[in-house]
């Protein structure tokens, strides 16, 4: 495949493929089941091929798919260097590494470096006794005096890092759930292996790699315990196990070491930290990462400051604007943007910033519209350009999500009131983006021939890619367009950007730049009309609609623009 690793004119902008390309992110075991047995697959992924490359995108990014007990839908890893069975074989993998290759399609792997699977052959060994070989390849401590925990950190999904291992006498470190043990990447040998395992993979031709909880790796010196004023036996502690310092020296020592002899393109899923501090990571010179994956808009809704997502708040426009814009200034020429509004983790992007209710297709067309505008490269989650939504499930039973099912129990041992908890489920759950994929009118969607390993949304019968590839003016179709335009005009990857009306409370707008390419881009955000004054440094200037979720109305005053509900339109000036 074609590479652009060219230095523009003015030497500021160092363009890469990976910098105009649009990835599609694939969460595979619900994505296409080729066998049956209800689970997404390889094969299920090459039979959609010809799908995504009608959608126009440059790369897919797969979920993990290496061989896992599945605590953590594959984020527990147990063999790096494997296919798990249930999405197929090498073969399978390799067959599909040469015909997304056929269709300018890349590769973007999803890696675990943090953290193993409990039943990884290394921790099976570093578990077996103290002196084992392996011992020091996890984070193991002794109980304090008292038997309690050796610090008193909270783990992400509730409750201690810490778990207790009877056979050794001794507790081992995990972030996550306890059958994801955190590796310990002060052991050169740890490095090593996991250097060489990179390394595998990129040989085989792979064209990336997005790294999992990666500003993680390094744990505090002497693993301290956090402030407790309230003694509590376990809490927050975030600062003690993320973007600590030598997390850098880590990642500049993989790039020497490995990444740099490929034409590749990394991003790594990094929170806690800002626009300044993100340049860090992906500063131009920097070799360590392309692009982070950020967090603050995620925390919109969250009531306590991002640390807490279940307790939520209604989020304002004016608030991501800030963020947003933030990022694209702060990087602009310095370090480049890994854009999205939703992933596996998070909930359906029209049930959290549009309305899925009144006006699903005009607010999904709107924020892919938003998506596709900014500097930075745009991230589709699967069913994103068909506008999926957020599932209400009455039972907990129909949830699959570790992160859910703890929460779930926990707020139950409250006493928290059941409706209250599946209300909160339903914002905020990651199986809403977890449900299979809608591909048509069929029973399940389409998705499997049998039964699903989770359930299929109910509006499948309304939302599905057969009946968006129909439909002329579709959100499928909307993307394809946005796409397309982001590859005709430069300046939707270069340009820089102007934020305008920042304290409108309903109207998102803003200009990019770029040589002699001009764009406004006007998008408004809810369901009312307000009128938007077109800058007067830009009025007189000769006007192009790219692109809008609604026809344009005859007469109509452009300077003093009333947008209808979720409008959003793309001109070019000149």
């Amino acid at each position: 495949m074609e590479q652009t690793t060219s230095l523009r004119g003015d030497g500021l902008m160092n363009k890469k493929w990976w910098k105009e390309s649009v990835i599609y992110q694939i969460y595979p075991i619900s994505f296409k089941d080729s066998t049956g047995d209800g689970k997404g697959d390889l094969r299920g992924i090459i039979e959609k091929l010809d799908y995504l490359q009608e959608l126009g995108v440059d790369a897919i990014w797969i979920c993990p798919i290496y061989t896992s007990p599945d605590y953590d839908n594959g984020y527990d890893i147990s063999d790096y260097y494997g296919i798990d069975p249930k999405y197929g074989t090498m073969e399978d993998f390799d067959e599909l590494l040469q015909k997304a290759h056929a269709r300018s399609i890349r590769i973007i792997m999803d890696l675990v470096l943090n953290h193993s699977s409990h039943l990884h052959e290394w921790f099976i060994e570093s578990s077996s006794s103290k002196d084992n070989p392996k011992r020091d390849y996890y984070i193991w401590r002794e109980p304090k005096e008292n038997g309690g925990y050796p610090n008193n950190w909270e783990s992400y999904f509730s409750g201690s890092v810490w778990e207790f291992d009877e056979r050794t006498q001794e507790y081992y470190m995990h972030l996550y759930a306890k059958e994801q043990p955190d590796l310990n990447w002060e052991n050169p040998e740890v490095v090593r292996e996991l250097h060489d395992m990179v390394k595998w993979w990129l040989e085989k031709g792979v064209d990336g790699f997005r790294f999992d909880a990666i500003s993680h790796i390094v744990k505090a010196e002497g693993l301290p315990d956090a402030d407790n004023p309230q003694n509590l036996p376990v809490v927050q502690a975030y600062h003690f196990f993320s973007n600590l310092d030598k997390v850098h020296y880590f990642l500049r020592s993989l790039n020497e070491d490995v990444l740099d002899f490929y034409d590749i393109m990394n991003v790594g899923e990094v929170s806690g930290l800002g626009p300044e501090q993100a340049l860090d990571y992906v500063g131009e010179g920097r070799n360590e990462l392309d692009m982070i994956f950020q967090f603050e808009h995620m925390f919109l809704d969250a009531k306590s400051g991002g640390t807490g997502k279940w307790d939520i708040k209604p989020w304002t426009l004016i608030d991501l604007k800030k963020i947003m814009s933030r990022w694209q200034t702060v990087l602009h020429k310095k370090g480049w943007n890994a854009n999205y509004m939703s992933n596996h983790d998070q909930p359906r992007q029209v049930s959290r910033f549009g309305n899925d209710k009144d006006y699903r297709v005009r607010s999904a067309k709107m924020l892919g519209t938003f998506l596709h505008t900014l500097q930075g490269t745009p991230y589709i989650y699967q069913g994103e350009e068909i506008g999926m939504t957020n599932v209400q499930f009455e039972s907990i039973d129909q949830y699959r999500d570790v992160e859910t099912l703890n929460y779930y129990k926990q707020c139950k041992n409250k006493g928290m009131d059941e409706r209250e908890i599946m209300e909160r489920i339903w914002k905020k759950s990651r199986d809403n983006a977890r449900t299979p994929m809608q591909w048509n009118f069929d029973e399940h969607a389409g998705f499997t021939d049998g039964e699903p390993w989770m359930n299929v949304n109910p509006n499948y019968t309304k939302i599905n890619v057969e009946a968006a590839r129909r439909d002329p003016n579709s959100i499928f179709h909307h993307y394809r367009k946005l796409i397309a335009l982001r590859k005709k005009h430069e300046v939707l990857v270069y340009g820089d950007y102007k934020l305008l009306l920042p304290l409108h409370e309903e109207i998102y707008a803003f200009v990019r730049t770029w040589e002699e390419e001009k764009l406004l881009v006007i998008l408004n955000f809810f369901s009312g009309t307000p009128t938007f004054d077109w800058p007067e440094d830009l009025q007189g200037m000769k006007e192009e609609l790219l692109i809008s979720n609604y026809e344009p109305l005859e007469d109509e005053d452009l300077y003093s623009l009333t947008l209808r509900p979720y409008e959003a339109r793309v001109y070019k000036l000149s």
